[in-house]
């Protein structure tokens, strides 16, 4: 991960407190049911009374405007304030691809512009206040989980599966993956749990039973709940009216509830400094704010509570347990381990510390979703990533110095 290129904020209003709690929907792999897990979710949350918004976040294969019955294919309004108007069904607001184009005109894009697209999808979007946004990720570990994960503070993700032993060891590479950049896992979602006949009522386990919760205790993360094979849930995504709402009685649509229940009494706003923000060093324009909660004994060691400047040439931090840290700015630039200053395959440094200069301070500092920095340099540097682990582990080398 540290050795990804760092994606620069474009300035402009970073403000995103208006949508509330973000929470990802995630899958490592397809065909579990992971758009209709988002949809019904989504539903269910605004059934309690929430404002809810829906990015279908998948710019490939889009899906949740045909669960929802919205029309495809027309360009989007746009309001007073040159923002996309997002469409709005059955009480929940929603932006998509799959409302840009139509069923027959896949989305070619490169990285860079789904980067762009994801972008406009939650900052330039009239949203209005929310109490939540839920993110319809693709299955997969790749350019979009990454993106969000690092541009957005997210909340948390919601990881679905199915009893498959395949996808209950894929799903467990996608946690694996939020934890590294720092997204809180809420929990897992066992999909297609058990198939219901709607003759006898007997239970038949298609796809194995229980390994959704075995999961989650192995990897320490809750368990949300199992929710049941009902052949009404493809007739209602086919005909646009979700199983939440077409049939609210369905005993999917108890567990649906129940997640959504869950999900509102655990969320909550991620711990240390408030992201996002885009410090100019040289004048503190945009410095981060200390976290509102401050450092104790038996906080975390890895969650930044106070970033600030004790001069033109230190970066301080104060960690959550307590410790504080003077990062010198150039050893900042030299610690770097982007490709550009290390070598990927070996771990070899290719940075010459000789060429970097001795006055050479940050231009910019800025907030990577709630895992790491990314800086510039005066040199012109800009493709580093700084976890928040790597710069700890900053701290522990100048004691062992000592």
């Amino acid at each position: 991960m540290t050795t990804a290129q760092a994606t620069s904020n474009p300035s402009g209003d970073l403000g995103m407190a208006h949508l509330g709690q973000i929470i990802a929907v995630a899958s490592g792999k397809g065909g579990v049911g992971k758009s209709t897990v988002s949809t019904n979710l989504a539903l269910a949350l605004a059934a309690q009374g929430a404002v809810v918004g829906l990015v279908d976040a998948d710019l490939y294969g889009p899906s949740v405007p045909g669960m929802l019955g919205i029309e495809t294919g027309k360009a989007p309004t746009m309001s007073p304030a040159g923002k996309v108007v997002p469409a709005i069904a059955h009480g929940i607001k929603v932006m998509s691809m799959g409302m840009l184009t139509d069923d027959d005109k896949p989305a070619i894009l490169r990285g860079p512009m789904v980067t762009k697209y994801l972008r406009m999808f939650i900052l330039e979007v009239e949203w209005g206040k929310l109490d939540y946004l839920i993110l319809d990720l693709p299955p997969g570990t790749g350019d979009t989980q990454l993106t969000l994960a690092q541009a957005f503070p997210l909340t948390g993700a919601v990881v679905v599966s199915t009893p498959q032993d395949v996808s209950l060891k894929i799903a467990r590479r996608g946690i694996r993956m939020m934890e590294q950049v720092k997204v809180p896992i809420l929990g897992i979602v066992e999909n297609m749990s058990g198939f219901t006949c709607p003759t006898c009522h007997e239970v038949t386990h298609i796809f194995h039973q229980g390994g959704g919760a075995k999961i989650a205790e192995s990897l320490g993360v809750p368990f949300l709940g199992a929710i049941p094979l009902d052949p009404a849930i493809v007739d209602c995504g086919d005909e646009g009216r979700p199983l939440v709402i077409a049939h609210p009685d369905a005993p999917a649509s108890a567990v649906y509830r129940e997640i959504a229940a869950t999900l509102s009494g655990r969320v909550k706003a991620a711990a240390g400094i408030p992201t996002p923000f885009d410090w100019q060093w040289a004048d503190d324009t945009s410095k981060p704010k200390p976290s509102a909660d401050p450092a104790h004994a038996g906080g975390a060691a890895e969650v930044p509570v106070m970033l600030d400047r004790r001069d033109g040439r230190t970066l301080t931090l104060r960690w959550q347990d307590g410790h504080d840290q003077q990062i010198d700015v150039r050893d900042l630039r030299l610690a770097c381990r982007c490709a550009a200053c290390v070598d990927e395959m070996s771990g070899r440094a290719v940075l010459v510390p000789s060429t970097v200069p001795l006055n050479i301070v940050p231009t910019r500092i800025w907030s990577l979703g709630n895992y790491a920095i990314g800086v510039s340099f005066s040199d012109g540097h800009s493709s580093g990533i700084y976890t928040f682990g790597h710069l700890r582990a900053m701290l522990a080398a100048e004691v062992e110095d000592v």
